[in-house]
């Protein structure tokens, strides 16, 4: 694994033109909303808050996986009605957007860089993109519900390329769990991974605050965009 302050060698960034993203844990903070959610569910039904290991598979799995995961068989047909008529903006107050993210987003879209998200969030993105002021940043936003098979399956990271006519040695997918790491693989985009250095990932991400120094040190006294221009 090569770590950011590497970036300036060319063979890393050389060629890239796009990034996607996921969503929670890469450009929001939302553990403890994810964990709100859920014991939330777990409640209506007379269950105890989740173990330690079911925190960490709902912050990483879409919706339906995880109701499947942390509800008896029986009250998974119940939990969807409900969360049909559940009002997201109570979870609202327990995200955070990720630290420096949106400085970073700004500058590669002023570079010319393509942007998109491949989550495994189900219908939650525009409020939560909304919330977090990153509504505009992102063309597609590929959620669970956009493309046939979710993560890893790699279908969302597939729509993304067709919508942007480029070829997968020109992207890179940023995750933080093993999840977007499969998805990654399966499409054939490279995969850097954030905040966790024990995935197999090309390059790992400390912070934004240090990527967005090492892209514009990258990058100075280069004429033009470094991405695309549309």
């Amino acid at each position: 694994m090569i770590v950011v302050n590497d970036l300036m060698r060319p063979e890393i960034l050389g060629g890239v033109r796009g990034f996607i993203f996921d969503c929670d844990g890469v450009l929001i903070d939302s553990f403890a909303a994810n964990v709100w959610y859920y014991n939330h569910f777990r409640a209506q039904f007379g269950l105890p808050p989740m173990s330690p290991e079911e925190e960490r598979y709902t912050h990483t799995r879409n919706t339906f996986d995880s109701f499947r995961h942390i509800l008896p068989p029986e009250r998974y047909e119940e939990a969807m009605r409900l969360r049909e008529t559940f009002d997201y903006r109570l979870v609202l107050p327990h995200v955070r957007r990720e630290a420096g993210v949106r400085g970073l987003l700004l500058w590669l879209r002023s570079r010319g860089f393509r942007l998109a998200v491949n989550t495994s969030r189900a219908d939650t993105m525009d409020a939560i993109l909304s919330h977090t002021d990153l509504t505009g940043f992102f063309r597609p936003v590929v959620t669970a519900l956009t493309e046939p098979r979710p993560k890893p399956a790699p279908d969302g990271v597939l729509r993304i390329l067709s919508d942007w006519r480029r070829p997968r040695e020109e992207v890179v997918f940023i995750g933080d769990s093993v999840v977007d790491e499969r998805t990654a693989r399966a499409a054939g985009v490279r995969f850097w991974s954030y905040g966790d250095e024990a995935l197999d990932a090309e390059v790992m991400i400390p912070d934004y605050f240090t990527f967005l120094r090492n892209l514009r040190r990258a990058y100075a006294g280069r004429g033009g965009h470094a991405g695309l221009d549309s």
